[in-house]
């Protein structure tokens, strides 16, 4: 998290034409020092703060949103067996979100995880993906397989008819694509998550 952080602050800059340690991205990241808390700030939130106008505060909105769709590298000797492994590579990110959030993992032949990507970030109930929002960076680093996680921000795991539904069209996807989709898992608080593949629903 420290380094999307970091990732997020250089950003910022960039498109500020500001420095990483100026005043107004030294305000920004003291006023909304969680990441999660970052990608959540308003307009309204933004304009509060002295020196940013309504055009700056749109500049930063965008930038923001672009970070949300960056691709964050994950551990290329990370091997997934088991459900449990990717609940421990996604949890920590996943702890505090307010939004469903939807992530791929996407991985070699040999099951370790080449990259990780949010897809999607929906409403407290819901978070609507598309099969090529899925399959097109699959396909563009030659991954054997897919595992798709969300959150569900009421900490409880168990699958929505709408979960499974989209569960469903990836793996119909999937499959005309040659890229298994090994499994979905939704992750709460207790139990901490669900594997759609284990209750036989994919």
């Amino acid at each position: 998290m420290e380094n999307a952080h970091l990732e997020i602050k250089s950003l910022l800059a960039s498109s500020l034409r500001e420095k990483p340690g100026s005043y107004i991205i030294e305000q920004i990241f003291n006023l909304f020092p969680k990441t999660e808390d970052l990608i959540e700030v308003t307009e309204q939130e933004l304009i509060a703060i002295k020196g940013i106008g309504q055009m700056k505060a749109r500049q930063i909105l965008a930038a923001l949103k672009l970070a949300q769709t960056l691709t964050v590298p994950a551990p290329p000797t990370y091997k997934i067996r088991n459900p449990e492994d990717v609940y421990k590579l996604v949890e920590p990110e996943f702890r505090y979100l307010k939004k469903e959030h939807f992530v791929c993992l996407f991985l070699n032949s040999k099951n370790g995880v080449i990259a990780k990507e949010l897809v999607s970030v929906g409403c407290l109930n819901a978070s609507i993906v598309h099969p090529r929002e899925v399959f097109r960076p699959a396909i563009k680093r030659s991954s054997a397989s897919v595992i798709c996680v969300h959150n569900h921000p009421s900490g409880n795991p168990e699958p929505s008819p709408e979960d499974i539904a989209i569960t469903k069209r990836l793996s119909e996807a999937a499959t005309i694509l040659g890229i298994e989709l090994l499994d979905h898992i939704v992750i709460g608080y207790s139990p901490k998550y669900i594997s759609l593949k284990e209750r036989g629903l994919m």
